[in-house]
């Protein structure tokens, strides 16, 4: 069992595994954790900070412009690896460039670099997605994917923990040029990558986007097509809208940055790791079927942390105590979002065809995102109307019609 485990887990693609999920998470906490503090300590009402969500619009439409990631060699090093090598590129320039900026005197500024910022995160996502898909078989699907999102969410200690604490010590411009530092290692590594091997299909006088669509279609069944969509659309929106203002909430419960970044560092990662390991190991053992039962009951329950925090807070002193239930509610969220976002992701791997790895991979994550980022961007409107209490009663609400589908596009005693 133990030989088995480590096979799974310890091998090259793993290896790689952690690679894509870093190059996928630091940009995008950088956007949504990094940013919304920044503007919360400059003095941006909360309304906007929610409204801000809208800058992660081209996360929503990616699957656009994904037919040129199947079809174009940047630089000829290969449809995969000339992406990430350009689009890492890209981050290391820009994202050192929000420190020459200060928010309420700049705020379209602002916005606009943040959304070419999420344009070049998530072309390097279509990118990331392709090249794990490829290197991975059917098998390794579960442990290659928990292991990917687990990494990816441990990546935002970086933007939402770390570089939030030494920005109690140096400037903002020096946060962001740290931050960005991390891109360096990411893009060795991408040098380095051997391109993976594409089957093709593609009829290059057709287009590659309305291709993929018909051989997904023709697979599915157009019924069971639109119960995709709807569950992929809908399985994580509690969750996503119970996270959208985290860093903001922290603060409002009067924790101070060095607290949210010294308790993220331990609450996230160790919790993060567990749930790599619980996830794949549940996909493996139980199936995919039955991991999004398991994970999505942990993942929306996990929001019921965020709701007791907000009801007990906010404090008028920061003790021990108090950092130990906000060590409890990261714990419980990293694991139960991380185990439901590995499942997702598998699943929608599996839906996948190798004929259009990133186009069909782009288009359905885009679902996933677009309800997410439609609501996220009420986020500010409704905890400033609701209070944060009913705000994240609402999340939970909002949990159930994903885990109701379920009962469609993966029964639990359906083999898969």
């Amino acid at each position: 069992m133990n030989k088995v485990l480590a096979h799974a887990f310890f091998n090259r693609k793993m290896l790689l595994c952690i690679y894509t999920g870093f190059c996928s998470g630091l940009p995008f906490f950088f956007i949504v954790q990094l940013i919304p503090a920044w503007l919360k300590i400059d003095g941006v009402d909360i309304k906007t900070i929610g409204a801000f969500a809208l800058t992660q619009i081209p996360y929503l439409c990616k699957f656009l412009w994904s037919p040129l990631l199947d079809k174009l060699s940047p630089f000829s090093l290969g449809c995969r690896k000339g992406w990430l090598f350009l689009t890492q590129i890209g981050l290391l320039i820009i994202m050192p460039m929000y420190g020459f900026l200060t928010p309420k005197n700049n705020i379209e500024i602002v916005v606009i670099l943040s959304l070419l910022t999420a344009f070049i995160s998530a072309t390097q996502d279509i990118a990331i997605d392709a090249y794990r898909r490829e290197i991975l078989s059917d098998n390794e699907l579960g442990s290659g994917n928990s292991i990917h999102i687990n990494i990816y969410r441990i990546s935002g200690f970086i933007p939402g923990g770390l570089s939030l604490f030494l920005a109690d010590y140096l400037s903002w411009m020096e946060v962001f040029a740290f931050t960005a530092a991390f891109i360096v290692p990411m893009l060795l590594i991408t040098i380095s990558l051997k391109e993976p091997s594409h089957i093709s299909v593609i009829h290059p006088d057709k287009s590659i986007f309305k291709q993929s669509i018909n051989e997904f279609v023709h697979r599915q069944s157009f019924r069971n097509t639109l119960f995709i969509i709807a569950f992929i659309s809908f399985y994580k929106l509690g969750d996503s809208l119970a996270t959208s203002l985290a860093t903001p909430f922290y603060l409002d419960m009067n924790f101070e940055m060095k607290h949210i970044g010294t308790v993220a560092k331990n609450a996230m990662v160790w919790p993060s790791l567990f749930g790599a390991l619980l996830g794949g190991f549940i996909i493996s053992k139980y199936g995919i079927n039955r991991s999004l039962w398991i994970s999505g009951f942990v993942q929306m329950f996990s929001i019921l942390g965020f709701a007791f925090l907000s009801y007990e807070g906010p404090f008028l002193t920061i003790n021990y105590t108090q950092l130990i239930i906000l060590a409890t509610v990261i714990s419980f969220e990293s694991i139960g979002v991380g185990m439901g976002a590995a499942a997702l992701v598998t699943f929608i791997a599996k839906k996948t065809s190798p004929l259009f790895t990133a186009t069909q991979f782009a288009l359905l994550t885009s679902f996933s995102a677009i309800p997410r980022t439609l609501i996220n961007s009420m986020s500010g409107v409704l905890t400033s109307h609701l209070g944060w209490t009913n705000f994240f009663s609402l999340c939970f609400i909002l949990a159930i019609p994903g885990m109701l589908l379920l009962l469609k596009v993966a029964p639990w005693n359906s083999q898969s």
